[in-house]
């Protein structure tokens, strides 16, 4: 089998873990979790990095910092996976649903313009929705596979709709907009270092912001709210949402691999665009101008999208589909959902992600490019 996305683990990972194995600092203490978070500061140019335990728990805190909860929204993308509309109900706030633009895959912002000069107002620096005059608190926008949207564009009209920006850029670690890394444009920034993302850490997240008192803030939420280095005593009810030291050993090793494995994902990325071309009616994700993305999951769109999935996975060539629509599950089915011609159901129905690990042999890749062209050419 030859695998979707596995971690590639060729770096300082079991010196750095033994050593937390060595001397016993496998918890929550310890020098790796520090050094993790100045690594990745240090690599994004974000002012500060607060790790955590995913980044469900990165997007769930920064919501939580920002005062979001009942009769809330927070406008996000239907085409995303489920952990950021699960983050927002988390905090009793309401997903409300955007379409996607079709070629990008990233939020519609013509849509979004229209949307909040019709359907919205603003008071006192605050946004509401027209139809039940409750508070747009925030929008997520997600960078979809590493991909960006006119990143200018979107704080232009969040600044002139009064909306603060929380970024779901669990998948864009390593993704840029004009040189400015994805993560570091909103209120918060969110990474993922789950086993399938472009570094793991097995599981792992961080929280960016610009912000020193809400990087103070995310850091004492997400440390159970503990006031005092001896005494137990918590001033307001956090999370036990820690990064443990062992994790973030993997991670650092991890981090000094990071400008490598982008490389290596650039050129997957450049081989099978090339190789696909053309090839029965591939379709590929268009990259947003200005975006330098870190290319982390190849995903084409194609009308034989089921048929090739079962002809791959038959085969050895591990394949998946794209996220469901989240209008399109059981538990967010009655949501608003704003669109006109719902891009989100059309591109989850021809979407299909093969093979991008990082680890991947010139004859891997090879075999999936010719895997895929016997399907077409049958």
């Amino acid at each position: 089998m030859i695998p979707l996305s596995i971690p590639h683990l060729a770096g300082n990972e079991w010196t750095y873990v033994k050593e937390c194995l060595d001397t016993g600092w496998v918890s929550t203490a310890g020098a790796y979790v520090s050094k993790f978070e100045e690594s990745i500061a240090s690599f994004t140019g974000s002012r500060h990095a607060i790790s955590c335990m995913n980044g469900t728990a990165g997007l769930h805190t920064a919501m939580n910092l920002l005062g979001i909860g009942t009769g809330d929204y927070v406008l996000a993308p239907n085409l995303t996976f489920v952990a950021t509309l699960n983050a927002i109900s988390y905090t009793k706030a309401e997903p409300l649903l955007l379409d996607i633009d079709p070629e990008s895959w990233q939020l519609d912002l013509d849509l979004l313009q229209r949307f909040l000069t019709s359907d919205t107002y603003g008071k006192a620096g605050v946004r509401y929705l027209k139809a039940d005059d409750r508070r747009i608190a925030a929008i997520m926008p997600v960078h979809v596979l590493g991909n960006m949207c006119d990143m200018d564009r979107l704080l232009a009209i969040c600044r002139d709709h009064d909306l603060p920006i929380i970024e779901d850029s669990t998948e864009a670690l390593g993704s840029t907009w004009k040189g400015k890394h994805a993560g570091t444009f909103g209120t918060f920034g969110t990474s993922s270092f789950n086993g399938n993302k472009i570094i793991t850490t097995g599981g792992g997240g961080m929280i960016f912001t610009q912000d020193a008192v809400l990087a103070d803030r995310a850091k004492h939420l997400t440390t159970t709210a503990k006031t005092d280095p001896l005494d137990y005593f918590h001033d307001e009810v956090g999370y036990n949402y820690r990064l443990v030291n062992v994790l973030a050993a993997i991670g650092l090793a991890q981090m000094e691999q990071l400008p490598e494995l982008i490389q290596y994902k650039k050129r997957m990325d450049a081989f099978y665009r090339a190789q696909l071309s053309g090839v029965g009616d591939i379709q590929f994700q268009q990259i947003t101008d200005g975006v330098d993305p870190n290319c982390w999951l190849f995903t084409f769109r194609t009308a034989r999208m089921r048929e090739l999935l079962t002809f791959l996975n038959d085969r050895g060539v591990q394949s998946r589909p794209f996220w469901t629509p989240m209008n399109q599950l059981p538990m967010y089915a009655s949501l608003r959902y704003v669109t006109e011609r719902n891009h989100a159901s059309r591109v989850h129905a021809t979407a299909i992600s093969i093979p991008s690990s990082s680890g991947l042999s010139e004859a891997q890749l090879g075999e999936v490019v010719t895997t895929i062209r016997e399907f077409y050419h049958a």
